[in-house]
């Protein structure tokens, strides 16, 4: 038994390490939004799964219900009218028809007992019937961003200055409205007393909102004097495991809610001396147009 405790205690107790893992570069914590590590936070766990995965988790748990009422249905010894005595499958049949309130009349209670065990059911199909369309609504409105950034980012000049530059753009193309977007830099350093810390840094942008965000956007940080990237190398970036953590919010105007997106770049992903390939197209009537097929495209400057 104490075996099987354990084991137990395994899988519903969180690890109490936390594991960093180097990919490509990136550190990132392992097994992050493994659908696993939901287990002991049954609602997230509904909501993290895919969809086949939520299904099928309906279907099991409404099984195990069935299975217990028909259970109590058959202690109840032959309380069920039109079902053979001792026989399980009408047994739980008969529980799938009221737990799902369908009826058919064919098998019916027929003692008190059976009709208390009814009463109860009825309760619970009514909660479980609340907590699935519940769960099922959340799932449905849980707003999702359709923003994507460009693959790299990369370090050119910029009216003169070294500049940290990234794309992002909006695919819904409908308003993203009072997009705030945060750019973060992370990176490995060693304190006075030898102690090794991970150092987060905030980024000043030139622009750091926009009230209507509905093509492409070009995010930029000037690399000065007061930048934390102020005088480091690709080398240095790689070895402390630098990276970049960009966090956007808005209000989708469509749907009125609140959107987030987020993308790492690791030092690898950080190129220098490199601009991005102009996207923008003016004809000769004067309209503009974006060319998004050279969204992530790059060229090298020298």
């Amino acid at each position: 038994m104490k075996i099987k405790l354990d084991a137990l205690n395994k899988i519903f107790r969180p690890n109490p390490y936390a594991k960093m893992i180097n990919r490509d570069g990136r550190l990132e914590l392992d097994e992050k939004n493994a659908w696993h590590s939901y287990l002991r936070d049954p609602y997230h766990l509904m909501l993290h799964i895919s969809w086949l995965g939520f299904f099928a988790a309906v279907t099991l748990v409404c099984a195990l219900i069935n299975v217990l009422f028909a259970v109590f249905y058959l202690l109840g010894d032959d309380c069920l009218a039109g079902a053979k005595a001792g026989s399980f499958t009408d047994a739980y049949f008969f529980s799938v028809q009221t737990l799902a309130s369908i009826g058919y009349g064919a098998i019916s209670p027929k003692t008190l007992y059976a009709n208390i065990i009814v009463s109860i059911e009825a309760v619970t199909s009514l909660l479980a019937i609340a907590m699935v369309t519940g769960l099922a609504f959340a799932r449905f409105t849980k707003p999702k961003a359709r923003v994507i950034f460009s693959d790299v980012a990369v370090i050119s000049p910029y009216n003169d200055l070294p500049t940290l530059a990234f794309r992002a753009a909006n695919e819904r193309r409908n308003l993203i409205v009072e997009a705030h977007i945060k750019v973060d830099f992370a990176i490995d350093q060693i304190t006075r007393e030898g102690e090794l810390t991970r150092r987060f840094y905030e980024l000043p942008l030139l622009r750091q909102r926009t009230s209507s965000f509905n093509l492409a956007w070009t995010v930029r940080h000037v690399i000065d004097e007061n930048s934390p990237l102020y005088g480091l190398t690709p080398t240095m970036l790689e070895q402390g495991h630098a990276g970049i953590i960009v966090s956007l919010v808005g209000i989708d105007e469509t749907v009125a809610y609140t959107i987030n997106a987020r993308k790492n770049y690791s030092a690898q992903e950080i190129l220098w001396n490199c601009r991005f390939v102009d996207m923008l197209t003016v004809a000769e009537n004067g309209d503009r147009y974006l060319d998004y097929q050279h969204f992530h495209s790059v060229l090298p400057i020298g």
